[in-house]
C-alpha cells in the first residue's frame, strides 16, 4: 500500500523533479485593506474562459488555481503523487491500480462516491477532443464498491497518480456532465470555492464551499475578472482594484512596489512553434532556415526585462534534473541560404501569430519578423487573444507561432506535455508534426517506470523533436505575480496551476 500525507491543500500541483518549490507569498504595501465587498478576494486573471470553464479545454487550470475542482490525486511540495479525493492507492500489476476514496461532498450536497468518479472519468475519456493528459493512454475505471475504485491501462503507466492529478481530470458531480456532450463546473466541484455565477468570459463570483472536507476557507468568497491586456491588470493592481493580479508583464513589473511583486522560477518555456503540415514550413530546409535566423537570446533582456533565461531546450532551469541529461541534437537539415528562402518562399507570405495575453509575445513577433525577413522570409503577422485563435492554431492556420508553454503543467510529467504536442496523434499538436523517431522516442519515455531512466528519455525524445526543427525554443520565463500588501498565502507555484487556497487570506 502506498500513502502520502497531506494538509489543508486545494488541488495544489507543484512541478516535480523541481529543485525549487512552492512558496507562499506574503504581503506587500498595495491595494485597499478591506479587499472586495464583505472581504472578498478580488482576482484579477489573464486568460479568459475558452469552454465556459470546462475542465476538458485549458480553462481545466483556472479551477485549479481557483481551488473549485479536485482530482483524485494531488502533487506534493517534493512533487510526488498526495492524496486529494483519494486517501490512498495501490498497484495491483502493471495496468491496474485500486484507489481508496476519502468521505467527501460535491457542492451539490451529492456525496462523492465510487460510481461519481467512475462517471467523471468516463467522460474526460470520452470528451472530443481529449484532454490533453489522455494524449497517450486510455483510462477504463471501475467501482468496486461504495468507496473504491480500479483503474486501468491497456498498457503499463508508471505515472498514473501522477496523471490523476491533472487539473483536466478533476472530479465533478453527475450533474455537471451534460448529455450533449457539455461540461460544466459551476457547483458541481469539490473544492473549497464554489463557482455561483459565471459572467461570459469577463467575471466570474465564486463563494466558500462551508462543506470542504479540508476546512472552511479563511475568506468568504473570492470575485475574478479577466483582464486579457496586461499593462490593464498591472494599473487594477497599482490602483487597488484587485488583491493579485497574475501574470504582470515584465515591462510593468518594475513599475510596482518592489514588495508587491512575486517572482517565482517557471518551467514555461516561449519557443517558435513552426507548422510542419501545410505551407512554407512543410520544407525542412525553411524549417531549419528559420531556426538559424532566431536569436531567442536577443528577447531576454529587450522584451523580458531580465524576467527569463535563454532557451536551453525545451526544458529550462525550473527543471532541475534536464541540463545534466541533455542529449546532442543530431541529423538537422541543411538550412536554406537567404538566395534559396527567397527563391522557395517566393510569393508567398509566412503568417506569423502570437497571443496577445502575455503582453511579451507580440514584442517578441516584431523582433522575430525582423530576423526572419533578415533571412529572406516576408513576414506578416496576426496578434490576437488566445481564445480567438485556438481553433485556427489546431488547424495549421498559420505557419508559425510564437507560443508559452508550461511544458510540466499537464501531470507533472514531461511525457505527456511532449506526447500531446509532437505526437502523430497528439491533440495539441500545434506543429502538426508527424516523425516515427518521435513518436518512438516519447512512447520509449511512457513506459519507462524508473524514474532516472525515464528522465534520460525523455532528453532523447527532446532532442529527435528538435532534430525535426518543428520547435525552435526562445526563451525560459521567470513568472511575475502582482500581490498586494492585504494578502497572505497566495501560491507561487513553479507549474503555474495553483494561485489561491484555504488559507489564502487578508490581514
Amino acid at each position: 500500500m502506498r500513502t502520502t500525507s497531506r494538509g489543508l491543500f486545494a488541488v495544489l500541483a507543484l512541478t516535480p523533479l523541481l529543485a525549487g518549490c512552492f512558496v507562499s507569498g506574503e504581503g506587500s504595501p498595495g491595494a485597499n485593506a478591506a479587499g472586495g465587498s464583505a472581504g472578498r478576494l478580488r482576482v484579477a486573471l489573464a486568460i479568459p474562459p475558452v469552454q465556459a470553464l470546462s475542465p476538458y479545454s485549458n480553462d481545466a487550470t483556472l479551477l485549479s488555481k481557483l481551488s473549485v475542482a479536485e482530482g483524485l490525486t494531488a502533487l506534493d511540495e517534493d512533487g510526488a503523487a498526495a492524496p486529494a479525493l483519494a486517501t490512498s492507492w495501490k498497484q495491483k500489476n502493471g495496468t491496474t491500480w485500486t484507489f481508496e476514496l476519502r468521505k467527501a461532498a460535491f457542492q451539490d450536497g451529492t456525496q462523492v462516491t465510487a460510481e461519481a468518479v467512475v462517471n467523471a472519468l468516463d467522460h474526460a475519456g470520452a470528451a472530443k477532443p481529449k484532454p490533453r493528459v489522455l494524449s497517450d493512454v486510455t483510462l477504463t475505471a471501475k467501482a468496486e464498491d461504495a468507496d473504491t475504485v480500479t483503474i486501468s491501462t491497456a498498457a503499463a503507466d508508471p505515472v498514473l497518480p501522477l496523471r490523476l492529478a491533472s487539473p483536466a481530470l478533476g472530479i465533478l458531480a453527475p450533474k455537471a456532465y451534460g448529455k450533449d456532450g457539455t461540461v460544466s463546473p459551476v457547483g458541481t466541484g469539490t473544492g473549497p470555492f464554489e463557482i455561483t455565477k459565471l459572467t461570459g468570459k469577463s467575471k466570474a463570483a465564486l463563494d466558500r464551499y462551508d462543506g470542504y472536507w479540508g476546512g472552511r476557507a479563511k475568506v468568504p468568497g473570492v470575485d475574478v475578472t479577466w483582464i486579457a491586456d496586461g499593462t490593464a491588470r498591472a494599473n487594477a493592481l497599482r490602483g487597488g482594484d484587485v488583491d493579485i493580479a497574475e501574470w504582470i508583464p515584465t515591462a510593468q513589473a518594475k513599475l510596482l512596489d518592489e514588495k508587491m511583486r512575486r517572482e517565482v522560477a517557471s518551467v514555461r518555456t516561449d519557443s517558435l512553434v513552426l507548422n510542419t503540415g501545410s505551407g512554407l514550413f512543410t520544407d525542412p530546409a525553411l524549417r531549419a532556415a528559420a531556426r538559424e535566423a532566431v536569436d531567442g537570446s536577443a528577447l531576454v533582456d529587450s522584451v523580458f526585462g531580465g524576467y527569463a533565461d535563454p532557451a536551453q531546450g525545451l526544458f529550462g532551469p525550473a527543471v532541475s534534473w534536464a541540463a545534466g541529461k541533455r542529449v546532442d541534437v543530431t541529423g538537422r537539415a541543411q538550412a536554406a541560404t537567404t538566395a534559396q528562402v527567397k527563391s522557395k518562399a517566393k510569393g508567398r507570405t509566412l503568417r506569423l501569430a502570437a497571443i496577445t495575453n502575455r503582453a511579451e509575445l507580440p514584442e517578441a513577433a516584431t523582433v522575430l519578423q525582423q530576423q526572419l525577413e533578415k533571412a529572406g522570409f516576408t513576414v506578416k503577422q496576426d496578434v490576437r487573444e488566445y481564445t480567438q485563435m485556438e481553433a485556427d492554431l489546431l488547424a495549421g492556420k498559420y505557419d508559425a507561432l510564437v507560443f508559452s508553454r508550461v511544458t510540466l503543467l499537464d501531470t507533472g510529467d514531461a511525457v505527456a506535455y511532449l506526447a500531446s504536442d509532437f505526437t502523430s496523434n497528439g491533440v495539441y499538436n500545434i506543429a502538426r508534426l508527424k516523425d516515427l523517431r518521435v513518436d518512438q522516442a516519447i512512447k520509449a519515455a511512457a513506459g519507462e517506470s524508473d524514474m532516472t531512466k525515464r528522465q534520460q528519455r525523455i532528453m532523447s525524445a527532446e532532442a529527435q523533436i528538435l532534430r525535426t526543427d518543428a520547435v525552435v525554443p526562445l526563451v525560459h520565463e521567470r513568472v511575475v505575480q502582482g500581490v498586494s500588501a492585504d494578502v497572505e498565502g497566495v501560491l507561487l507555484d513553479p507549474r503555474e496551476r495553483s494561485l489561491i487556497d484555504v488559507d489564502t487570506r487578508l490581514k
